[in-house]
């Protein structure tokens, strides 16, 4: 799950990270009394949606008065902003941070992150922050330095001061860089996050040592014990079908094909997805429906297919072993009767009670193609669909 800057920046200050002050607007109006009492010399104007490269995309501005601040708010709010993190639909912007200037000496990029080579939280750092810390890291690897964290000692104040001294912090200003990034990672483990990015980190003309952005993303399967960070939920920001799936306990993820998919695993519906792929198809969803769905789960779960309107044809591909497969049957009869289904289906069904599965299916009197194979059922639905 995600949250936007200025909710990343209240945790980090909760921690004693240091952030500029801000307050979050929703209206021109609300921006300038925002500014007003920030009483900054320069304001600056952001853009709130969750993607990187905002800045790029226009999504940050520079006011040096409250009418450049009403001029820039005006802007913003309800543009849809298309960064490369986005894709060309882009995303509208709905809130927009108002922010103190800062007046920044230096740019740097701090970061943590689940390294999944080591099963361990990695600190990664580099001095060239800034907006284009992706090419540093395709074309100068050598300039990002790693921190490869125990997770029974915690960061260490020698690991922090080590990346501090690699990133080129100013020697008078490592001690507070260390306690940034101490505070980094307390937050970072505690809240449960599975990254965090500052970027920049900044040294000012004053000699502090501020996040100027915040990213966070947070473990999903953690979220239960953390209310106070769904409360930062924006359901504005999600995919529709992700949020009703959502409140199934269905894993599905929107993609851009006109095939739909319901599978029970995550690495059967990868394959499914390939197979489809290998055989010229596009899969319109990732939709894993688990090992102990229940019928009314399934029914939601290929009614949430079917709500895609690019959704030209479904292959329901179910390896029964936990899951029933007359369970499957029963949900998906269900389902295409309340939906009224007009695009084809293929099921391929084996494992558990298959022949009762298959029985069900036969019987419905509903349009099913059935396969034999994996690979049976990706050809008949791409024939179908094409």
């Amino acid at each position: 799950m995600n949250i936007h800057e200025y909710q990343g920046k209240q945790l980090l200050r909760q921690y004693g990270v240091a952030v500029p002050n801000g307050i979050v607007a929703f209206s021109p109006e609300e921006a300038v009394k925002a500014a007003k009492e920030l009483g900054s010399a320069v304001t600056v104007v952001k853009a709130q949606i969750h993607a990187g490269g905002r800045g790029k995309a226009g999504g940050v501005k520079i006011a040096k008065n409250l009418d450049e601040v009403r001029e820039y708010a005006k802007e913003l709010l309800g543009k849809v902003l298309v960064t490369h993190q986005t894709g060309p639909e882009g995303k509208e912007v709905k809130r927009i941070y108002i922010e103190e200037g800062s007046d920044i000496a230096k740019e740097y990029y701090i970061g943590l992150v689940l390294d999944r080579a080591t099963s361990r939280v990695t600190l990664m750092g580099s001095e060239e922050g800034g907006m284009d810390i992706e090419e540093v890291a395709a074309n100068t690897p050598e300039r990002l330095f790693y921190e490869e964290i125990d997770p029974v000692v915690g960061l260490t104040g020698f690991q922090a001061r080590r990346m501090a001294f690699n990133m080129n912090i100013p020697a008078k200003l490592v001690n507070k860089a260390v306690k940034f990034m101490m505070g980094l990672y307390k937050v970072y483990v505690e809240k449960d996050a599975a990254i965090v990015e500052i970027n920049p980190l900044v040294v000012t003309g004053d000699d502090q040592v501020i996040a100027l952005d915040a990213k966070f993303n947070f473990d999903a399967n953690a979220l239960y014990r953390h209310p106070e960070i769904m409360e930062m939920r924006d359901y504005d920001e999600e995919d529709a079908k992700e949020i009703e799936a959502s409140k199934y306990d269905l894993s599905y993820i929107s993609l851009d094909g006109n095939i739909g998919c319901m599978v029970n695993g995550a690495g059967l519906a990868m394959a499914t997805m390939d197979t489809i792929s290998y055989y010229g198809g596009s899969p319109a969803n990732f939709l894993d429906v688990g090992g102990g769905a229940t019928a009314e789960k399934v029914t939601e779960a290929f009614k949430i297919i079917l709500s895609d309107k690019n959704v030209k044809g479904i292959f329901v591909n179910i390896f029964g072993g936990i899951m029933k497969c007359d369970v499957i049957a029963e949900g998906v009869i269900i389902a295409a009767k309340e939906v009224g289904l007009q695009v084809p289906l293929v099921v391929r069904l084996e494992g558990t009670n298959v022949d009762l599965g298959k029985k069900m299916l036969n019987e419905s009197g509903l349009n099913i193609i059935a396969a034999d194979s994996m690979a049976d059922g990706a050809q008949k639905i791409v024939k179908l669909v094409g």
